[in-house]
This record gives structure tokens, C-alpha cells and sequence, in this order.
């Protein structure tokens, strides 16, 4: 079951909270504490390749594109 059909189910139980609330308890994908699923890059959102330094959070294509935005110089 994907994010988007637990959201899709909570509309179907609006009129039910009895249900709706033991629903989420049991079908709530869980919080990610570690993995690759736990960091995304904050302007494409994939997983890989991070780059975390200086509080980027951005994976390693975004950073290509607006290094020279941001500042950074490339040397070769």
C-alpha cells in the first residue's frame, strides 16, 4: 500500500471515526528513521546521493545546476 492509498482511504471514513482511528492506527506507513528513504533532496525529492554539508540537503544533480547560484567555484 502506497502513501497515496492510505490517504485515499481516510476520505472514505470521514463519517465513521471509530473506524477511521483503529484504520490509521493499524495502516500508518511508518516513520522513517534509517535508510535511503529517510533523507530526499528538498527540490527533486530523490534519495540518493546526498549532499548534506553546509545544511544543502540537495542530491547530487540539483547541486550541479545551482552550485554557481549558491556560490561555489569549480576548479577544473
Amino acid at each position: 500500500m502506497t502513501a497515496s492509498d492510505w490517504r485515499k482511504m481516510l476520505k472514505q471514513f470521514r463519517r465513521k471515526p471509530a473506524i477511521r482511528t483503529k484504520y490509521i492506527k493499524h495502516n500508518k506507513p511508518k516513520d522513517r528513521t534509517t535508510g535511503i528513504a529517510r533523507k530526499k533532496c528538498e527540490r527533486c525529492g530523490r534519495f540518493g546521493a546526498m549532499i548534506n554539508s553546509y545544511g544543502l540537503n540537495l542530491c547530487r544533480h540539483c547541486f550541479r545546476e545551482i552550485a554557481e547560484d549558491l556560490g561555489f567555484k569549480k576548479y577544473s
